[in-house]
């Protein structure tokens, strides 16, 4: 066998009908779309149109909002921590936070922190930093004779035009009486 004489089985690569490519083609003349009509032209959008009737993204109510302040954790669990520190990506003795997670390639951003799940078990002592964690993960780094330190979660930063929740006591205000 020469390099000249390889080949793909045959069948392996079925070559997409030409449409509209003359009337012997069998696809010829008007190319599989029909007569006239806003679909027969090119560059048509028709997803979600229904004829006129009301749409059905229009007949179903609106609902739940978008909260822009909502905080988005990398989530990780401890199986994947003690596989790392098995095949020695991550160091025990020293401390795991979401830096050194994402370092060791487990997360691939810390986002708003490191949320630290209770899949699977822990047999390594260490001290883990996160941002929040499950009360069944708490206890397995605990159990372990690790230590668990809970970041505070990041303030909220205010936007412009937003008031503060702190409510400041209203002015009285004083009138001066004409004599």
């Amino acid at each position: 066998m020469k390099l000249n004489q390889i080949r793909d089985n045959k069948g392996a690569r079925k070559q997409s009908m030409r449409v509209a490519r003359g009337v012997s083609s069998g696809k010829g003349r008007t190319g599989g779309r029909g007569f006239k009509g806003q679909k027969a032209r090119t560059g048509v959008r028709l997803n979600g149109f229904e004829g006129g009737q009301m749409p059905v993204y229009r007949r179903l109510p609106k609902r739940g909002f978008n909260n822009i302040f909502r905080l988005s954790f990398a989530e990780i669990n401890l199986d994947t921590i003690q596989k790392a520190i098995d095949a020695k990506v991550l160091d025990a003795s020293k401390e795991i936070n979401g830096v050194s997670l994402m370092e060791a390639g487990l997360i691939k951003n810390v986002k708003d922190g490191v949320r630290l799940l209770g899949n699977g078990t822990l047999t390594s002592k260490a001290i883990i930093r996160v941002a929040g964690a499950t009360k069944s993960a708490q206890a397995a780094v605990e159990k372990v004779g690790g230590e668990l330190i809970l970041e505070p979660k990041k303030e909220t930063v205010l936007v412009k035009g937003q008031k503060t929740s702190k409510k400041e006591p209203a002015k009285k205000a004083v009138s001066k009486k004409a004599k």
